[in-house]
């Protein structure tokens, strides 16, 4: 419970400083070649969470989402799952997963026509 409070008031910090000062592109990749990185909206999803905005959130980088509501259900067990796995399927699935946040930010950006 205490890892989702500190969790959720990040969010509702960094949801009032982007209010008050939107720093602008924080991906180093991004800003200096225009690529984004696999993580790249990770911060927008945590601001979109912070300002009541789920859907927003999983929109800008469904991986990054879905690595956050892990990490706060990690200690109902979802950790010792993780854990249970193999090495490599281990790899395979963050691997995966990278891509497919790759992927999904050069569309969601306009870079990748599908």
């Amino acid at each position: 419970m205490l890892r989702v409070a500190a969790m959720a008031a990040a969010a509702m910090g960094a949801a009032w400083i982007h209010r008050v000062n939107d720093p602008g592109v924080l991906c180093p990749l991004r800003a200096v070649t225009g690529i984004p990185c696999p993580l790249c909206g990770g911060t927008t999803v945590f601001i979109e969470m912070g300002s009541g905005r789920p859907a927003q959130a999983v929109l800008a980088n469904p991986v990054a989402f879905a690595g956050a509501v892990a990490l706060a259900l990690a200690p109902l067990g979802l950790g010792d799952r993780w854990r249970a796995l193999q090495p490599n399927t281990r790899m395979w699935v963050l691997g995966t997963a990278l891509l497919g946040s790759e992927l999904w930010q050069l569309v969601r950006l306009g870079l990748l026509r599908v």
